[in-house]
């Protein structure tokens, strides 16, 4: 059975990780990620984007929070590249950037509620 390219790339680095001392830059970089994932308000908000794109005003009505405190985390999950948005006219959506994101948390959810 033939691996696909993304396959073959995936199972390098899983390899890498299993033979090698990180890179102090990669586990720097790895730090920060989980920082950004390291917030109430940022998870429940990637959380609110798991079935479909939202705007500002959708995430702080469903989290009931101010527009402003949501698009200021907005702003870092977007600078983390957890989320994308698009625009349409005045306004912007915002949804999960890939399902490496939601893959992410439903791992830790997993782990968390093991007993």
């Amino acid at each position: 059975m033939e691996m696909c390219d993304n396959c073959a790339y995936n199972q390098q680095v899983l390899d890498r990780i299993k033979n090698e001392i990180p890179d102090p830059d990669l586990t720097i970089e790895l730090a920060d990620m989980f920082k950004v994932f390291g917030d109430n308000t940022r998870i429940r908000i990637l959380w609110a984007l798991f079935d479909k794109e939202l705007c500002v005003f959708d995430i702080a009505e469903k989290l009931e929070m101010s527009q402003s405190a949501i698009s200021h985390q907005l702003k870092t999950l977007k600078q983390a590249r957890l989320i994308k948005s698009r625009r349409d006219g005045k306004n912007a959506f915002y949804s999960i950037d890939d399902d490496h994101v939601k893959k992410i948390i439903e791992q830790m959810i997993i782990h968390v509620e093991e007993k």
